[in-house]
Order: C-alpha cells, then sequence, then structure tokens
C-alpha cells in the first residue's frame, strides 16, 4: 500500500508540511513524479477539466506543462480540518509568444488515510502581467526556503 506522510488528520505543523511538499513537487513540473501523491481513483475540477483516476491527471499535467512555460508557484495554507487542507496560491508563467502571466486560485484538497489526495477541486484566474511585474524568480524547480511567501509579497 502507498503512503504519502503527512497522514491526516492533520494539525498546523503537519498541514503546512503537506501544502509546501505539494508546492515542491508541482514546482518540479514532473507530472509523473507529481500524479504518485494522488489515489488511483482520484476526482479533480481543474478550470473547465473534470479528469478521474491518477492517469488522467497524470495527463492534465503534461498539457498544462506543455503550454505554462517557466512556471514557478507559491501555496499557503488557508485551513484544515481532519483529512481536509484548503490553500491558496499563485504562479508565474509565459506563453509561447511570451506574454506573462500570473494564475491566482485557491484549491480544496481531500486526503484518504495513507495521505493520498483523493479529491482536488480548484479555481483559478490568469492575470496577464508584463515581464518587468513578476516577483518570482527564483532557478526553475524548489523555492528556496528564504524566497517570500504569497502573504510576505503581498498577494
Amino acid at each position: 500500500m502507498e503512503t504519502r506522510p503527512p497522514l491526516p488528520p492533520f494539525t498546523q505543523h503537519t498541514a503546512v508540511q503537506k501544502v509546501r511538499l505539494a508546492e515542491d513537487g508541482w514546482n518540479s513540473r514532473d507530472p509523473a513524479r507529481v500524479a504518485l501523491a494522488y489515489t488511483e481513483d482520484t476526482r479533480w475540477r481543474n478550470r473547465a477539466e473534470f479528469p478521474v483516476g491518477r492517469d488522467a491527471a497524470r495527463q492534465l499535467l503534461e498539457r498544462k506543462w506543455a503550454r505554462e512555460l517557466d512556471y514557478r508557484l507559491i501555496k499557503e495554507l488557508w485551513a484544515f480540518s481532519g483529512h481536509r487542507i484548503a490553500v491558496r496560491f499563485a504562479y508565474e508563467w509565459h506563453d509561447d509568444a511570451g506574454q506573462w502571466y500570473r494564475s491566482y486560485g485557491n484549491e480544496n484538497w481531500e486526503f484518504n488515510d495513507d495521505g493520498l489526495m483523493a479529491v482536488r477541486h480548484a479555481s483559478i484566474n490568469d492575470r496577464p502581467i508584463q515581464a518587468a511585474d513578476r516577483l518570482f524568480f527564483w532557478p526553475l524547480g524548489r523555492r528556496p526556503d528564504d524566497h517570500p511567501g504569497l502573504s510576505d509579497l503581498g498577494l
């Protein structure tokens, strides 16, 4: 059986850990790796897509990161209870024409007892920005521990 610590029920400390681990995974932009954090029968709502199953989630992520270039994400814990966590997030990316965006959103997550995400509901809005307005400048991959979070950046 697969497990993905930290496991529910979550505490403040373990919920913050879970959020950072999710952020780190998504910043890897590795769809196969990220998909392993979800149950085989995971259910998502992501923009206009409603994938069901780990493989469908992986395929969504492949399309996402082929389109959203130089992707950098910050997640922040909003609330938690039992097996559920709510986060807010922002990420920056550009399209193949060079237009930069900052995407803002909220996610509601529900985990099984083994710490795998069974349900993910995401609401996301994209805002075009100028390259000069970017705030996320770390090298691609994991956000450095000393990089400001969303609240620190006023987002």
